[in-house]
Parts: structure tokens; sequence; C-alpha cells
């Protein structure tokens, strides 16, 4: 096994680099073409040798897995598609021996239509006690053929299904995800339960999904554009459910990592209180374009948010929900949104590389935490997934004209010469891999000099023993058009070079590391970060 890293004090997450795990994708222990624990398990090595603090876990609980497992039947059983208790329990403790932590996912607003819970209610019927844990309601119309309200769906289609007996229950995600009652008290003590049933099996944080849709209007009145409050987004009742799940964590030393999307800054911060949120992930940083003003904008922003309540902003180029980076900045629109998400969109993969590279030295020097998705550190693109391969449900409840977000979830390749890219031994990958996926693999990547995993280890490698990196100050420097440059401490400086032009580098002693080779004369190509001593 890898050497674990130095110590870290309790404060280890306002600075980490949390590593995103989603097991189905990461690598295959017992050949089945899924991946699971024992894979994530033989692979601690490599991620300690990367140099993450921590690893953030998709959802790994039994699910009928409709959404990803994002649909939970039971927090306290582990698929068995990734294995068992009895392993996780082991991955979370070998992970420890090496440094490095772990961080498992929750999903409050809802769970999965195979949830004990809700087949009680089904089976229970209109009025009955089971049914008052979700939102059931009859329906409008004359014969209630009408569903209760009209709230848009955080996917595409209805957020109302009708159930035999003529009742309707609300999901703002698919029918399969029915969304739970926060106002119950059932539902609050279960899921403090299961907090505590975690952080007893030695889980270091939790991160929140959905995090500002638990609480509902309790008319269930019908939406209005500009209304407040929302009727089921960032509700005041909200602050109340996280204060009580913060004690919970004080009491193991645990951190929370909140989903939270929300435009208005100050209601942002609320979040983040000292007796509520210790940090949200930063959605403004992730789908911003690779535009020097905007992203110094969204930097801005996103310190200007944080400074009020003490709390360290994190940083994200991508995850399970999004269009891989360098397939995002090899395209004429760098932005992200699902929205613009089309089959076919031309990519330049050899810009969209270049920019990755630089985006990563930007990233990693920003003051605070730092999210990877797993296959970034290869600088892996969005695959093309053929169309009787897709699973999905964004593409099949938009029609299919959203191709949705299987092309960022296939499964990492490994090993250059071994089946399946050594994602595992023996059946094809539950997701095609692309024909190219041999010549992106670890081992190969892990030779080059030149590659993207060697750039991000030796930038983790830095950052975790050079003073300035991490929590703290950030100054602004000056610089020309189109250019990036701030300072960390008096002795580092990142600057990025956003310009069409090469750009002279400030007065320095010594360069760092930079995201690709300086020109000749010592200029700073376009496209192009660099990390300096001064």
């Amino acid at each position: 096994m890898a050497a674990p890293h130095s110590p870290r004090t309790d404060d280890w997450w306002r600075d980490a680099v949390i590593y995103q795990v989603y097991p189905r994708s990461f690598a295959d222990g017992d050949g089945d073409g899924t991946g699971d624990l024992a894979g994530v398990r033989t692979r601690l090595p490599y991620l300690a040798e990367l140099g993450v603090d921590a690893l953030w876990f998709t959802p790994w609980y039994l699910s009928p897995l409709v959404d990803g497992g994002y649909d939970v039947a039971d927090y306290r059983t582990i698929d068995p598609a990734f294995g068992t208790l009895g392993e996780a329990e082991k991955l979370i403790a070998e992970a420890h021996d090496l440094g490095i932590r772990t961080i498992i996912d929750i999903v409050p607003n809802h769970v999965s239509d195979q949830h004990s819970w809700f087949r009680a209610a089904l089976e229970a019927g209109p009025g009955s006690p089971e049914r008052e844990r979700f939102h059931f309601r009859p329906g409008r119309g004359e014969h209630g053929e009408l569903p209760p309200n009209d709230w848009p769906s955080q996917f595409s289609g209805r957020t109302w299904t009708r159930v035999p007996d003529g009742e309707w229950y609300l999901h703002l995600f698919t029918p399969e995800q029915p969304d739970l009652n926060w106002a119950h008290p059932a539902v609050r003590h279960e899921h403090e339960d299961v907090l505590r049933f975690w952080f007893e099996r030695g889980v270091a944080g939790v991160r929140i999904d959905s995090a500002a849709l638990l609480a509902k209007d309790p008319a269930l009145a019908d939406f209005e554009e500009g209304v407040d409050p929302h009727p089921y987004i960032d509700r005041d009742e909200l602050h109340d459910i996280y204060r009580s799940w913060r004690a919970i964590a004080d009491e193991y030393g645990a951190v929370f990592v909140g989903e939270v999307w929300l435009p208005d800054s100050e209601r942002f911060a609320r979040y983040l209180r000292p007796d509520e949120l210790h940090t949200a992930f930063n959605f403004t940083f992730l789908a911003c374009p690779w535009d020097p003003g905007r992203l110094r904008q969204a930097i801005d922003d996103t310190l200007a948010e944080h400074a009020p309540v003490g709390a360290p902003a994190t940083w994200v180029l991508c995850n399970h929900d999004v269009t891989r980076t360098v397939t995002r900045y090899g395209r004429e629109d760098t932005a992200f949104d699902f929205a613009t998400k089309r089959f076919g969109t031309p990519t330049d993969l050899e810009l969209g590389t270049r920019r990755a590279r630089a985006a990563a030295l930007l990233t990693l020097a920003l003051p605070g935490s730092v999210y990877l998705y797993q296959g970034e550190e290869l600088g892996l693109p969005e695959a093309d997934i053929p169309l009787d391969r897709i699973q999905d449900p964004m593409f099949f409840r938009s029609g299919g004209t959203d191709p949705g977000r299987d092309g960022c979830r296939v499964p990492l390749p490994w090993s250059a010469d071994a089946p399946y890219a050594g994602f595992g031994s023996r059946a094809e990958p539950w997701l095609p891999q692309p024909v190219d996926w041999p010549a992106r693999a670890a081992d190969r990547q892990r030779l080059d000099p030149a590659s993207m995993l060697t750039l991000y280890r030796e930038a983790l490698r830095l950052r975790r023993t050079t003073a300035g990196f991490g929590d703290g100050p950030l100054r602004w420097l000056p610089s020309a058009d189109g250019v990036l440059a701030f300072a960390r401490s008096e002795h580092l400086m990142c600057v990025v070079n956003l310009s069409p032009a090469p750009v002279g580098l400030p007065a320095h002693t010594g360069v760092l590391l930079s995201s690709g080779p300086l020109d000749a004369d010592g200029a700073l190509p376009s496209d192009t970060a660099v990390w300096l001593r001064t």
C-alpha cells in the first residue's frame, strides 16, 4: 500500500482535495461489468499516490438504480451490485489508514418507490398514517383526473403520478422517487438515525443531495414565477432541519457539504452559518465559461458569498451530472447548462484538453477546498453513448433530445493492455467504453511526464507541501487583458492566460508548475496556467 499522507487538522475540510467516486464506474472488483467497493479498495493506493484527502461516494445503498442510485431503498444496506456493509466498513477503515477520509451521499428529498415506507403507503390507502410521510393528495378536476398542482419537475415531465385508488403523489424527480414530507417527525427522526448509523462507522462527512428542496408549502399551492417564498425551493423551514443535523455531526467531528443551487447570494450564505452546513457546492464556478471576465467575477462572487459566514469556498470543474471538462472547454459554448446539451455538438478535444489543464491549476490555486471528479485527472472526454445503451432518465424524459449524463459516467480506463482497459476482468462494462480508452489508461499516463495524471499528481503534491495554498486570502494582481493573475501569499502566484496570444510573466524567482510548456522566450502561451515563486 502507498504511504499515508501527513496528518491534517480538525479543519481538514477547509482546504481538502476531495475525489468524487461514482462506484458503478470506478473499478470492477468481481468482474461482472459493474464497479463495486471491492474495486475501489484495490485502487486505494492509486488514490493515495494521487494525493487526495477524502473520497466522496455517490449513493452506494440498496437501490433499483433508476436514477443512478439517487433512488434509495434502504440506507443501512449496501446495494449487492456494489458489495456489502462489511465491505463498506473495510473500505472506510483502509482509506483512513492511508490518510483518506470518506464522505457519503444522503438524498433527503425523496426515496425509492421500492422503499418499505412507500410500499406501505400504497398498501394502506388514502388517509392512512403511512401516506402522511409522503405528499399524497386527491386530484383536481371533476373526477380527480388532474394533478393536485402545476409544479415543474427537476427533470422533464410531470411531478405527480396517480395511483390505482385515485390519489396522486408528488415526485420532483422521476415517478420512482416519491418526495418525503419533511413536516412529519418520523421523516426527521429517520434521517437523524441514518446520519448516526454512518458516523458510527467512521464516515467523516455527508454530501446532501438537492439540499434546498426538502421543505414544501403545506398548501401545495401552484407555482407562480417570481412569487416568494417558492413553494418548494429554499424555504425557511429548512434551516431548522440542518441545525439539528449539525448538532449530530458535531458529536462525531463530521462535516456537511450541501448541493445548493441558489442565485441569491444572501440566501445561499444562510446555509453556511456556523450552526448549519460546513460547505456548499459552487455551481457558479462549475457552470462558468472559459472567459477571463466571467471567471474572475465567479471567483469574486463566490468569495464574497462565503466571507460573511466565515465558510470556505468549494471549487469544482465537473461531476457526475455535467459534461466533462475537456469536452466542454473544446466547444464554442464553454459554459454548462442542461438546456443546451445536444447530440453532435462540435468539439476540439486538443483545445479542450489544453484549457482543462490550465483550469486544473487555476482551481487548485484558489482558496478553499476542491472537488475532483473521477477521470478528470486522466483528461477523459465526454463519451458518445450509442442510443440503445443510454440509461439516464433525463434522456428518456426529454423525448430523446437531451443526451443525458451517461457520457460522463463511462467506466474508467486503468490498464491499457487489459480487457476493458482494466476496468474489470470478465464482463463488458455496464456502459460501453470508447475505442480510444486504452490510450488514456492510468498505467500509461503514470509513466508519461506530460500526461494529465502527472500534472494532477504534481499539482496536488505542491498544493499539500507549499505554504500559501488552500484556505486563506487571495489578492488580484495587475495583468494584461485576458489574463488572470493573483497572489496567494508573498511568495506564491498563479497566472492564467486566456487571451489568444502569449504574454510575458511577472517578476518571479522560479516556476513551480505550468500546465503546458512555456515559449522559448519564457512567455506564457494562450490557454496555459503557471504557478510561480515570487
